[in-house]
């Protein structure tokens, strides 16, 4: 892309010494989205994820300079408002647009007026110069709920309902914005299957139709600069020539995925939001996502699972027969659940591909228990012996896991729990294959290594490798805080394989 070809946006707002909201956040969010950033300040504030301490207001002389300077040179394609302290700044902010209307036509306001750590940043007789000055010229206003109430002057607690955002955008319409986009993040709402949602309204006074967007409520302290984010968002997509409509569409959903993938470890109050998503910050630096995961991995954990007592043992063949014989038991009972698990994914996929890859799996996992009985059966063990057996403590404790991480989590969670499993099983029969020290002739297991070492589970393996990666582009992108999440999850089923070797040991 080239410069020429960049659209541009301003943004008109307080700087955050913190970096989450303020000229900071629209900054970051314009650049991530391909928009170029031009920035006039008009306060400069002393905050943290805590609290708003101090606020100096730039004088409006010099915020009206910094306008004309952006504007008479660079131009505009869509220009954000954000904080706006004193009645003065505002007028000055107002009537300097008012000169340049080509560059004008698409203005953002973001009013404002409480801080997400509950400051008060809007002095009280700059509210009505807001009405009066600014809102005549803007294209699309911006407030969240306790906003909107504010402007209308209305009682906290006044909006209730979808019907009542409604009846409220209608309203700041008369004001002057040609449209109205009524955040509803303060309103989480109980949808129909019971879940929490937060549904935003857009109005367009020019024809008077209503548009809503609605997303699963997401429960975080990790919410600083959201509206100035979406405001952000919203001027940059306006900025590249998109309608109104789907420009909130693609602010609420880039919003919606940066509350999501949370940074995580940004201050001890209401951290920021993750701007760097669309840019595929990959915390795990370029690498591949299971090599990057198995790095963080205790030292030694993995060649604890892979190197066990009870795999050397397999390779040299001198693991007593009980032993094995009594895994061979648990396994089947494992796969059982593991197919469990494999349906789960199935129910939790979006798409008929998807739903019919973890199908396919589900049946796929079916043979291999029917042959995985066939081979015990080469053991003197029986279907009716397999069943038998008390499932071990170890073996709950391992499936469920697995389980409950699939149950409660996303579909990222549940692959990640699974994949010890997989993939450590397809490294143990490469490995021990391949290795000259390995018994062969008269090993009473070498049929196991190779079934393992096999093209057909090797196939499994890059397959399983494969998909990880994509839902970690999906699923991560640029959270560090997630990408943490998912290497504990992978560790303690790491820790759990180890101690399903233990479990054929002991014969628990």
């Amino acid at each position: 892309m080239t410069f020429e070809a960049l659209p541009k946006a301003m943004t008109i707002a307080g700087s955050d010494s913190g970096g989450g909201a303020g000229i900071q956040a629209d900054i970051k969010t314009l650049t991530s989205l391909h928009v170029y950033a031009t920035s006039v300040i008009t306060s400069v504030t002393s905050q943290n994820t805590l609290c708003v301490d101090g606020i100096h207001d730039i004088p409006a002389e010099f915020v009206a300079k910094q306008i004309t300077a952006v504007l008479s040179d660079i131009g505009s394609d869509a220009i954000k408002i954000g904080m706006l302290s004193s009645a003065k700044i505002i007028k000055a902010v107002a009537d300097t647009l008012k000169q340049f209307p080509e560059q004008s036509r698409h203005v953002v306001v973001d009013p404002v007026m409480i801080s997400t750590s509950g400051s008060r940043l809007l002095a009280a007789d700059a509210i009505q110069a807001l009405v009066e000055e600014l809102l005549p010229i803007t294209y699309v206003l911006t407030p969240n709920v306790p906003e909107a109430e504010i402007l209308l002057d209305l009682t906290p607690g006044s909006i209730k309902s979808v019907k009542d955002m409604c009846e409220a955008a209608q309203r700041l319409a008369n004001f002057g914005p040609k449209f109205i986009l009524l955040k509803g993040g303060h309103l989480p709402l109980k949808a129909a299957n019971g879940k929490e949602q937060v549904v935003d309204v857009v109005y367009n006074a020019i024809n008077s139709s209503w548009h809503e967007i609605a997303n699963d409520y997401v429960d975080t302290k990790n919410t600083h600069g959201t509206g100035c984010t979406l405001s952000a968002a919203l001027a940059g997509e306006l900025a590249k020539g998109v309608s109104v409509e789907e420009a909130c569409e693609n602010a609420v959903t880039y919003v919606k995925i940066a509350i999501a993938q949370t940074l995580g470890g940004i201050g001890a109050g209401n951290g920021p939001i993750n701007h760097f998503h669309p840019l595929n910050w990959s915390p795990y630096q370029g690498k591949p996502l299971i090599v990057a995961i198995k790095e963080t991995l205790p030292e030694g954990l993995w060649a604890d699972f892979i190197d066990h007592p009870f795999v050397r043992g397999i390779a040299d063949g001198t693991l007593p027969v009980e032993s094995f014989t009594y895994y061979l038991k648990q396994d089947y009972l494992y796969l059982q659940h593991y197919a469990r698990a494999a349906s789960l994914a199935a129910f939790k996929s979006g798409t008929m591909e998807d739903i019919a890859a973890n199908a396919a799996i589900v049946v796929h996992i079916a043979k291999e228990s029917q042959l995985h009985l066939d081979y015990c059966s080469r053991w003197g063990i029986t279907k009716e012996d397999v069943l038998n057996t008390p499932e071990s403590v170890f073996n709950s404790a391992y499936t469920r896991y697995v389980l409950d991480k699939g149950a409660s989590g996303d579909m990222l969670d549940l692959k990640a729990a699974m994949a010890p499993c997989l993939l450590g099983y397809g490294e143990i029969g490469l490995k021990l294959f391949n290795d000259p020290e390995t018994k062969r002739e008269g090993n009473p297991y070498w049929d196991w290594i190779c079934q393992y070492a096999a093209d057909d589970y090797q196939q499994a393996v890059i397959s399983g490798i494969a998909e990880l990666e994509e839902l970690g582009k999906h699923f991560i992108s640029s959270s560090v805080s997630r990408f943490e999440e998912v290497c504990k999850t992978f560790e303690q089923a790491t820790r759990l394989e180890v101690m399903f070797w233990e479990m054929g040991q002991k014969l628990c």
